[in-house]
């Protein structure tokens, strides 16, 4: 036993000794290569090197400490570009490997580094780069910062370094003021010195960039800027206001606003910088750069979160004279813009102020300074300084509740009292609009709760005078009035029930007799907004003067109403609308609504087809809030929505004549269908698709109001010999179609197999159209898996069959079909996307269907505004235009070009509608390459390519890519020959693109100038006007072209 002890015990020393050598060969083989990549890239001068060391650390060859081991020789070279090639190779190996140093490693290297700072000057560099490296290590020794701080300030004079080592200095700071804040707020007001000794003299805006950061956070953090404050202040505020233009295609895009915004958090960060900020700006406002004004005023205005009214006590008289001077006396709105807001912020904050009976209230005596200057110019509504006056007030006036006060307080009275002197209507409106200023809220303004509106003891008087505006036969002056009469109704308290009641009179009145369309639409605005408020007042007195008018016998009426009867019932419908926004008005409004559709029905009161739409169109309307409100959803479902499917199957089955069986009117009574239906909570959303679908499928009338009914109703039949009961799949349409993609649609499948059925054997249009889009519908939303692929194999089965038989009847309904299931699944991303497009693309050249697939793209690629849109809840991924473009351009192209002269006229007609459905960018980057292809579509001689061309190139025309220098003779050429098209629309878009190439460089299109001012004389006598408009436009820009004085 003894002897087999030892005997294993041996074996195992023995094999100890070997992996113990191993180990020693390899440490020495590592040894060997990494004096190897010292030396090959000290002496050898091979960079690169420098990649291969840092690998080997991260593998754990080896360490950072023996990299410095291996350094030492050329470490203490004589020689000081050794060294700091020396020095070169550690810090670049730091920045790669910083993340794997321990804190022992870290203290050690930054006792190196602190060391070689005061070596060699060409050293330095690479030392920073050190340090940048390790004030990113997650385990910088304490004190390790200032240690690192002060031997930077003190041995380094930062702005006699190149650019990137004064980025490295920045980038250190801002390392160290994220991870060692609190050591380096122990350095006191010396960090702040030694920052502003750093940063003296930068003039590179990427590293003033870095130097603002640094600069943002010593005033935002609290660092200590002991009796430094002014010195700060200087080295950051003489470079403003920010004076720097980027150069044309600038790698860096640093821009001139990213300066001013970092400039102006410096700046406006601590309330220690006012009395050196204010007095620059006023003196900035003396500038006579306009951006210089603009920036200073926007500076002010950001003062708003830190300053108090101590800050501004002493400089209150010099900024207003300032900011009067600008709003006065600009021609600039970006000025007069900024001076508003500055004199907001002043104001702000010295509302802010406390008030004590020692001292004066400082927020009265400055707007005391801004009545005084401006009051008085409100008394000369006929003068040009009364409105620069009003903003100035109404600037201070919405700054705070306070000011509020005190401005309307002493404006108000005189503003009223002017009205009620003044007899013309043209001063009166004046005024009125500048009241209107006063009495729209602003946020700050607002009263809190518990406080009562500032308008409260002028209410009598200010409603007599909107009522008495009201009144006037003065159109300008009653829009006003309506709009002061929607700003006073928000505000709680100002108005008591007769008010509203009167208010309501006068706008029901307006809507009744007054003809005027922008007085129309102020009307709905205001009636709108009190509605929201007051739905009682609107409920009693307006819904039921309107149904009284509506359904008004114009024998009945005056002689001048009967003669407006139709603009009046016009103006009617849409106030209804307007003011349908809340559920209680809801249920009085919309039943009226709906009998305008059940009387054009029954062919009582005479109304329209266009009467009937605008129903349709102020239906939709309201349909919109049952998104937000729940009771208006369970009303259109309960009431609007049976109501209209049984109008709508008894003109389809019982009446030739009725309106209703009118296209134009089913198509506008589909939105009203689905935007309802989108808006519905689940639960009413299932149950409605349930009864859409028993309606259709099974012929369950149940539901409807009134079901008296032929039976066995089939509404998804094809009839070859009326086309009436399969309209009615557009209705089905708008309700399955448009509910969210969590609701599950019953009998799905066996639906889609009649939708099919329809949709590939209906002979009329609209039917076989709108199943195709209800078929699109229901495939987009339904879920991937075997259901899906199976539906999808049956109809791309029988669309070929149709499609290749040549004699077939049935093509057309069989490419609409395919074309709106293309669109459904491209706009999911489905994979068999790609094979439907491909079918488009080889229709293209099919002699019968060739130009309808051309139109078809611009359906796959525009918004559809009644299915397949995300209102509807479809499922539409990102930016799939540009993806259908990417994947297809290439085979568009190829077939033009194989194609047959006679039918590349399709492919262009293709494109021109692809391009112009791109956003505007992807337009900008791929036209270099589709160019050749629409100067062609230029000839065609369709007008609608020529059209959908001219519409995608007039935008690009203005910012023209390099591409189009070589290809302007053609197409000035094609685009002056469109000049005389007989298309209206043609020539107007040809004269805008030839005036849009005016803008191009003068020596590229001047020796095009004699050719086109010939062209253009024959549009100048056009019998349009409006062709005559943009030729005259067009043409003296060219004639300005190359002229002295010209641009």
């Amino acid at each position: 036993m003894m002897i087999n002890f030892t005997s294993s015990s041996a074996k195992r020393l023995e094999r100890m000794r070997t992996v113990q050598c191993e180990a020693l060969c390899r440490m020495a083989a590592d040894s060997s290569v990494l004096l190897g990549l010292v030396e090959e890239f000290v002496s050898g001068q091979v960079d690169s090197k420098s990649t291969e060391t840092a690998a080997g650390v991260k593998a754990g060859q080896f360490t950072v400490l023996q990299l410095v081991e291996a350094l030492g020789l050329s470490l203490t070279s004589s020689q000081p570009q050794t060294r700091a090639r020396g020095v070169q190779l550690l810090s670049q190996v730091l920045l790669e490997c910083f993340s794997s140093l321990s804190e022992n490693e870290v203290e050690v290297l930054i006792a190196f580094y602190e060391n070689r700072l005061k070596d060699h000057y060409v050293i330095t560099p690479h030392v920073l780069q050190g340090f940048k490296a390790l004030t990113k290590c997650s385990v910088l020794p304490p004190g390790s910062a200032v240690s690192i701080l002060r031997s930077i300030f003190q041995d380094v004079h930062v702005q006699s370094l190149m650019l990137a080592e004064r980025s490295c200095v920045y980038n250190i700071l801002i390392n160290l003021m994220e991870s060692r804040e609190q050591e380096l707020k122990g350095l006191g007001a010396d960090f702040v010195f030694g920052f502003v000794q750093s940063v003296d003299g930068e003039r590179d805006p990427r590293n003033l960039l870095l130097a603002f950061q640094v600069a943002r956070n010593i005033v935002n953090k609290g660092y200590d800027l002991g009796k430094f404050v002014e010195e700060l202040f200087e080295v950051t505020s003489c470079y403003f206001p920010i004076d720097f233009s980027p150069p044309p295609n600038d790698p860096l895009g640093i821009t001139h606003e990213d300066l001013v915004l970092c400039l102006r958090a410096v700046l406006t960060g601590t309330p220690r910088f006012s009395e050196f900020l204010l007095p620059l700006i006023i003196e900035k406002l003396d500038s006579d750069v306009q951006s210089a004004k603009v920036d200073s005023l926007q500076t002010l205005a950001a003062c708003r979160q830190t300053y108090s009214h101590k800050e501004f006590a002493e400089f209150l008289p010099g900024l207003w004279s300032s900011i009067r001077r600008e709003v006065f006396e600009t021609a600039s709105e970006r000025v007069e813009s900024a001076g508003l807001s500055a004199l907001g912020t002043i104001t702000s904050c010295l509302s802010r102020s406390v008030l004590d009976s020692d001292s004066e209230d400082a927020l009265q005596v400055f707007l005391n300074l801004v009545l005084k200057d401006c009051q008085h110019h409100l008394c000369e509504p006929d003068l040009k300084l009364v409105w620069p006056s009003a903003k100035l007030l109404q600037a201070a006036n919405g700054a705070s509740y306070r000011a509020s006060l005190i401005v309307t307080s002493a404006v108000i009275p005189a503003l009223l009292e002017q009205y009620n002197n003044r007899t013309e209507c043209a001063e009166r409106r004046t005024l009125l609009e500048v009241i209107q200023g006063f009495v729209l809220p602003t946020p700050l303004s607002r009263p809190a709760e518990g406080e009562e509106s500032v308008f409260v003891p002028f209410q009598q008087s200010l409603a007599s005078v909107v009522f008495s505006a009201l009144s006037e036969s003065s159109v300008g002056l009653q829009v006003t009035a309506t709009r002061v009469l929607a700003a006073l109704g928000q505000q709680a308290g100002l108005f008591t029930s007769p008010d509203v009641e009167k208010a309501v009179d006068h706008l029901t009145r307006l809507s009744l007799e007054e003809e005027d369309s922008q007085l129309s639409l102020a009307v709905e605005e205001c009636s709108g907004s009190l509605a929201h408020l007051h739905p009682k007042a609107f409920i009693s007195r307006m819904i039921p003067r309107l149904k009284e008018e509506i359904f008004s016998d114009p024998a009945t009426v005056s002689e001048r109403l009967s003669q407006y009867n139709g603009a009046v019932r016009q103006r009617c419908v849409m106030v209804l609308a307007s003011v349908s926004s809340q559920a209680s008005v809801v249920t009085e409004s919309a039943p009226v609504l709906l009998q305008v559709v059940a009387s054009a029905h029954e062919g009582s009161s005479g109304f329209s087809v266009e009467e009937v739409i605008s129903v349709c169109i102020s239906l939709e309307k309201i349909a919109q809030h049952t998104r937000d409100t729940e009771e208006i959803g369970q009303f259109f479902n309960d009431i609007i929505i049976p109501r209209l499917f049984g109008l709508v199957l008894k003109a389809v089955l019982l009446s030739d004549r009725s309106p209703l069986t009118d296209e134009a009117v089913l198509s506008a009574i589909v939105p009203v269908i689905s935007t309802a239906c989108a808006g519905l909570k689940t639960e009413l959303a299932s149950h409605m698709a349930s009864q859409a679908v028993n309606l259709f499928l099974n012929g369950d009338v149940s539901f409807l109001p009134e079901n008296d009914f032929p039976s066995q109703i089939q509404l998804l039949q094809s009839h070859a010999e009326s086309r009436g009961p399969s309209k009615l799949v557009c209705l089905l349409m708008a309700c399955v179609c448009s509910f969210p993609r969590n609701v599950d649609i019953p009998e799905i499948d066996r639906l889609l197999v009649q939708l099919e059925e329809l949709s590939c054997t209906s002979p009329h249009v609209f039917a076989y159209t709108f199943a195709a889009k209800c078929f699109a519908g229901l495939v987009n939303k339904r879920a991937a898996g075997k259901a899906l692929d199976a539906v999808l194999e049956r109809v791309l089965k029988r669309i070929s069959v149709e499609l290749e038989n040549v004699s077939s009847t049935q093509r057309t309904q069989a490419f609409t079909l395919l074309l709106w299931v293309a669109k459904a699944l491209l706009l999911r991303y489905h994979p068999l996307s790609t094979v439907l497009t491909d079918k488009l693309f080889a229709l293209l050249s099919d002699p019968e269907l060739g130009s309808k697939v051309a139109d078809g793209f611009c359906v796959l690629m525009s918004d559809s505004p009644d299915v397949l849109n995300r209102n509807c809840h479809a499922d539409v991924r990102i930016m799939y235009r540009q993806r259908f473009f990417a994947e297809n351009s290439s085979k568009l192209v190829h077939g033009f070009n194989s194609e047959e002269q006679e039918k590349k006229s399709c492919y262009l007609k293709a494109l021109s509608h692809i391009v112009n459905n791109l956003p505007r960018q992807v337009q900008l980057t791929e036209l270099p390459a589709l160019l050749p292809l629409l100067l062609e579509a230029l000839s065609c001689p369709d007008q609608e390519v020529q059209l959908s061309t001219l519409s995608c190139l007039q935008p690009v025309l203005l910012d023209p890519p390099a591409a189009l220098n070589n290809q302007l003779e053609a197409l000035f050429t094609r685009l002056l020959a469109l000049t005389t098209s007989p298309a209206m629309k043609v020539k107007i878009a040809s004269i805008r693109c030839v005036h849009a190439l005016s803008h191009l460089p003068e020596h590229m299109v001047l020796p095009f100038r004699a050719r086109v001012l010939k062209a253009l004389a024959l549009p100048l006598d056009d019998i349009k006007r409006l062709v005559r408009k943009e030729a005259v436009s067009a043409r003296a820009e060219w004639f300005l072209l190359g002229s002295p004085g010209g641009r």
